[in-house]
């Protein structure tokens, strides 16, 4: 897995409960003891990143050790800040006149389903392309791999939208009206969209790694998140299979589980061959601490 600190940014996803957190903080960790200046950001709602480190992390930036800096992101909060934001915007776009009646229809909006996702894709987007030249790698922790890979399809889902929404303007506007700053507003917004869109589909700049365990139910998920990032043109960097028991473990408790994790291991092998794929034994108890994480990282990458 050395290759991946070459990429700008690193996704880790993968099933709930696979080591996910411990894998993407002991790569980040690794790649700021190689000099480079990196940021780990959780955007999953359990934020495990806190309690592996030993210390909590902020929603702004904070350092944690020499050249690693941690970031936990809270959906509610960046839901409330880009509410406050919109609003900002339509202020400067509409007449007082109507400002009451748009201010209800945003907090409306806000309120329904998917509001904090998009949020939530707001800020990711401004890590990746507003952020690029302040850090050399940042490593997202993300939350289970269907919310994850719902936010890496939201470039094409609102580019679509905001196309809808551009033509419906220009459909009431008089053909000899001058500039409209709402459908000024919808293009630029397009253009960071495709922006977006173009920097996560860059392959020597942006992977995927999938962690799973040797187990049924994160196999078949890891199948279908290769086939969703395949179909966002997003590149899987690698996998990482977890919990693998160790050989020599005694009784005949441990012979059957070797055994039929055996069975799952031939089965990644096989269905997953055109990946690169790394196994981790299973450790004697919970990763916490960065001693504990520095093992992770030698596993992972290797000695510097």
């Amino acid at each position: 897995m050395r290759h991946l600190l070459d990429r700008q940014v690193l996704f880790f996803g993968g099933k709930g409960g696979v080591g996910k957190t411990t894998c993407a903080s002991a790569t980040a960790l690794e790649a700021s003891r190689r000099g480079k200046r990196v940021l780990l950001v959780s955007t999953d709602p359990a934020h495990s990143t806190s309690d592996i480190f030993e210390r909590p992390f902020g929603r702004e930036e904070q350092e944690l050790l020499p050249g690693l800096f941690g970031l936990e992101i809270d959906a509610g909060h960046e839901a409330r800040r880009w509410v406050e934001q919109v609003k900002q915007q339509v202020a400067e776009l509409f007449s007082p006149a109507i400002l009451k009646e748009a201010a209800k229809q945003i907090e409306l909006a806000a309120a329904m389903p998917g509001a904090e996702e998009v949020a939530l894709f707001e800020r990711m987007s401004e890590l990746i392309v507003d952020r690029d030249e302040e850090y050399d790698l940042v490593v997202f922790d993300t939350a289970p791999t269907g919310h994850t890979l719902r936010l890496l399809q939201m470039p094409e889902l609102m580019t679509s939208w905001v196309r809808a929404l551009s033509k419906t303007r220009k459909a009431m506007l008089a053909q000899d009206a001058g500039p409209d700053p709402v459908l000024a507003s919808l293009e630029r917004r397009r253009d960071r969209l495709q922006i977006v869109r173009a920097r996560l589909m860059r392959a020597k700049a942006v992977a995927f790694v999938l962690v799973l365990i040797p187990e049924r139910l994160p196999i078949e998920e890891t199948a279908r998140a290769i086939e969703m990032l395949a179909a966002s043109d997003v590149h899987v960097g690698g996998l990482v299979v977890n919990r693998v028991l160790p050989a020599g473990t005694d009784g005949a408790f441990y012979a059957a589980r070797r055994k039929q994790q055996q069975v799952y291991l031939d089965e990644i092998e096989e269905r997953f061959a055109a990946f690169p794929r790394l196994l981790i034994p299973q450790a004697e108890a919970d990763i916490h601490g960065i001693a504990q994480l520095e093992a992770v990282s030698r596993q992972l990458l290797g000695a510097a």
